[in-house]
């Protein structure tokens, strides 16, 4: 499969993640009512967060010379459009993680985006 472009990575990226943090919410928060669970979700998936992990990703040094590359693309991609209520920084931060999450998924390694994705969580938790 090529890599799609920035903005498919993103979207894709975007999925994976929010699927990620549902799965350890269910299975390790001990919360079981939908809204409690949405409300501990969106901790980890808004812009902000995202932005941070990515940050906390770069800083650690932990991605390849090809990783930052998707992550350099996707950051530089002009936006459309721009959510009200996030930093633009952030959101084009943000919008980096999702490509560098969907770039993974797409090339076949699922395991290191979920590697990735709970490193990211352990970021946003402060860890």
């Amino acid at each position: 499969m090529s890599v799609p472009n920035s903005v498919t990575l993103a979207f894709l990226g975007d999925a994976f993640f929010e699927l990620s943090v549902r799965r350890r919410l269910v299975a390790g928060s001990g919360i079981s009512a939908a809204d409690r669970l949405h409300l501990a979700a969106v901790h980890y998936v808004n812009a902000s967060s995202q932005a941070a992990a990515m940050r906390g990703l770069i800083g650690r040094n932990v991605l390849s010379a090809e990783e930052l590359e998707i992550v350099r693309r996707a950051r530089n991609h002009k936006p459309k459009s721009m959510p009200k209520n996030a930093d633009p920084v952030d959101y084009k931060l943000a919008t980096s993680f999702e490509a560098l999450l969907g770039y993974h998924y797409c090339e076949g390694r699922g395991d290191i985006a979920e590697a990735l994705s709970e490193l990211a969580m352990r970021i946003i938790d402060g860890k």
